[in-house]
């Protein structure tokens, strides 16, 4: 296959078109018994996301290997069932209790929470299946299995995460809380979606030492920016409910650190992402402009 355009946003639309087509195939359609676990999952995956992991884990394989490998948007489509079954949850009553999600209903306001939790729960054991099918190396395969698998769990994972960021509500925020919540909130499945997209390519040791720093650093990035719109933009342009961290009191980085510095921390992390990318030259150009996006993003 061709590699993608350099042009962020031409580059963000392809690699979500690639991953639609393969989740598509993957999840099961809505006439499939019993049809209401399907529609709720049909409903939340395809509610209008971004699809930014996916593409991370594409230009991080076009940065190792020059060109997009064929079958990747498999493993686009895997992380994508992750992260959104992650958000399914997160959305629940007991947790974030929030009703619109990607500027839609939540899938527990649309289906019941019984049904949204049997929804996330299906997600996340349908990527794993799709993730042991993987055409690449059996090797490459376990690698990318093991590696996923850690970034969702619990220590330094996004569960962690989750499970850090529910019991800090109504507690003064330290930097040290706030930065591991981001780290693996959020952060754990960028970063381990770019270093995926490396190994399904080939990557070394070196290769997955590099993508893991830009990883680490452009998914800190994107949280303070996240953190940062949620202050700053409404509901309607955010496509979830905005000013929820501010009521629920939630450790975030504008909380610590204010708006101004807040974008300035983002900015030079990503910074320090982009400079673990220069041994890659012109192939990780496409990486270095998602990267640049992530801050620049308005929703």
């Amino acid at each position: 296959m061709r590699a993608m355009s350099a042009d962020v946003k031409s580059l963000i639309q392809e690699g979500a078109e690639l991953t639609d087509q393969a989740l598509e195939a993957l999840i099961p359609s809505i006439d499939t018994v019993p049809v209401s676990i399907h529609g709720a999952m049909r409903h939340s995956v395809f509610a209008g996301g971004k699809r930014l992991r996916p593409v991370l884990a594409m230009q991080a394989a076009v940065a190792i290997a020059g060109t997009l490998p064929a079958g990747i948007a498999r493993l686009g489509a895997a992380l994508e069932m992750l992260h959104t079954y992650s958000l399914i949850h997160d959305d629940l009553p007991a947790l974030d209790n929030d009703d619109l999600r990607r500027g839609k209903p939540t899938c527990h306001v649309a289906f019941g929470e019984a049904i949204a939790i049997l929804a996330g729960d299906a997600l996340q054991t349908r990527a794993f299946e799709v993730l042991a099918g993987l055409d690449c190396p059996p090797a490459a395969t376990v690698q990318i299995i093991a590696l996923i698998a850690n970034a969702v769990g619990t220590v330094d994972g996004m569960i962690g995460g989750q499970v850090l960021d529910l019991e800090s509500e109504h507690q003064r925020p330290s930097p040290e809380l706030v930065a591991a919540i981001h780290r693996a909130k959020t952060g754990a499945l960028i970063r381990v979606s770019v270093v995926a997209g490396g190994v399904y390519a080939g990557a070394g040791a070196a290769d997955v030492a590099r993508l893991d720093i830009f990883g680490r650093k452009a998914g800190l990035a994107f949280q303070i920016v996240d953190d940062v719109l949620d202050m700053t933009v409404d509901s309607a342009q955010l496509g979830k409910t905005a000013g929820k961290d501010l009521a629920t009191e939630k450790a975030t980085w504008p909380a610590v650190y204010g708006i101004e510095q807040s974008l300035r921390d983002a900015e030079t992390l990503v910074k320090e992402a982009l400079a673990a990318l220069e041994p890659y030259g012109s192939r990780a150009e496409g990486l270095k402009s998602v990267a640049r996006y992530l801050v620049e993003r308005k929703s």
